[in-house]
């Protein structure tokens, strides 16, 4: 092996103040939801379709109904009232 070449003080210096952490780490970002732009009033073709497909579901729930239907909860829980009440 080739012998080592001495640096100078200042080069040492420089090659200390140039290395080291780096960047300070950062906090991972959190996973965001994806929003949901769903209504807030039936429409004629929603509510058509939630007297036609709904009954046939296994379960009915607020959750079901606002995925299927693409309704807000306060809608999709009037919407079992309605149902329960034919």
């Amino acid at each position: 092996m080739a012998p080592k070449v001495q640096k100078s003080k200042e080069a040492k210096a420089k090659a200390a103040m140039a290395g080291g952490k780096g960047k300070k780490k950062k906090w991972a970002k959190g996973k965001t939801k994806e929003k949901l732009n769903n209504a807030v009033m039936f429409d004629k073709s929603t509510q058509d379709k939630l007297l036609k497909e709904i009954p046939k579901a296994k379960l009915i729930t607020p959750s079901v109904i606002s995925e299927r239907l693409k309704v807000n909860g306060s809608l999709a829980r009037l919407a079992i009232k309605v149902l329960e009440g034919k």
